[in-house]
């Protein structure tokens, strides 16, 4: 296979490298690396540039992953694409299980999450919704056979976060493959930022909201997902009351970002779906706009 891997990162230089230096030891030396960067204040531009196992370099001005994953995959020229996120750093064996899968004719390749303690963040989940099976994967570390994401359009960019389980309904939806590889795994060090963010609670719930109207329509299973959501998190949110990390002020107003942003998100959503009623779902996709690049290097 012609593999290209997309890198994203945003002021995350130090694990950037990491990711940059892992990719090296294990994809043969004829793979595409791709990094877009954007916007970075840290410097990651001038080190990016100075390595010379890096073949494009593009620089753009948002900070939504989804514009990052669409603007690597527009400049990329395999035909298997891999998007890793900079935080994560593939392990001996990454490698040989995508080009085992791909081989088997999978149209998405999807691998784990760990994190440097040895977890394991994520293991392959598989959800009914609407009659439809869905296997879900992270952005941060799936590949692409290029015409499967070509009939997707890339990533919905509506989504200002992780638009990847958006996109796992609409792959299932086009009836592809996703095969999920236990020994593709990527690894993050969280300790090199002290841990991770607490979540956008109101970002996490526009998505959801929106990506299930736009692909399922008005139909109580969406509503019902959502509320049900929103009330295990809620609970889990009072458990952090009483056990003092966390204040009912904070619960409160996070409770007021979930159920604007899902309103929000659903009513978007079902616009969405009457915007492009293809089975690709996708009308905030690759082909609307081609001025994601602020600046292209490029040295191939």
């Amino acid at each position: 296979m012609e593999l290209s891997v997309v890198v994203s990162t945003l002021n995350d230089r130090e694990r950037l490298l990491s990711c940059l230096d892992a990719l090296a030891t294990e994809t043969p030396v004829e793979t595409e690396l791709v990094v877009v960067n954007g916007p970075s204040s840290d410097g990651t531009t001038g080190v990016v540039r100075e390595r010379e196992d890096i073949d494009v370099l593009v620089e753009i001005s948002e900070r939504n992953p989804n514009v990052s994953r669409n603007a690597g995959f527009e400049t990329a020229t395999g035909d298997v694409v891999a998007f890793l996120d900079a935080e994560y750093a593939v392990e001996p064996g990454w490698y040989g299980a995508l080009e085992g899968a791909v081989a088997d004719g999978a149209d998405v390749i999807a691998g784990p999450t760990g994190e440097a303690d040895g977890t394991l963040a994520e293991t392959e989940r598989t959800r009914s919704v609407a009659g439809r099976d869905v296997t879900l994967f992270d952005g941060g570390n799936v590949a692409f056979d290029c015409t499967s994401l070509e009939a997707l359009d890339g990533f919905d960019e509506y989504i200002e976060g992780d638009g990847a389980v958006d996109c796992a309904h609409r792959a299932s939806g086009l009836g592809f493959e996703v095969a999920w590889e236990p020994s593709m795994t990527a690894r993050s060090d969280v300790g090199a930022d002290g841990g991770r963010a607490d979540p956008d609670w109101g970002t996490t719930y526009r998505a959801l909201a929106y990506g299930l109207g736009k692909n399922y329509g008005p139909r109580p299973t969406v509503l019902g997902r959502t509320v049900g959501s929103a009330i295990r998190d809620g609970a889990a949110g009072v458990r952090e009351i009483v056990t003092g990390s966390a204040t009912p002020t904070g619960w409160f107003s996070n409770g007021v970002d979930v159920v604007t942003n899902a309103a929000g998100g659903l009513k978007d959503g079902l616009r969405a779906r009457y915007a492009d009623r293809s089975t690709r779902r996708n009308p905030n996709g690759l082909s609307v706009r081609h001025d994601r690049a602020v600046r292209i290097y490029d040295r191939r």
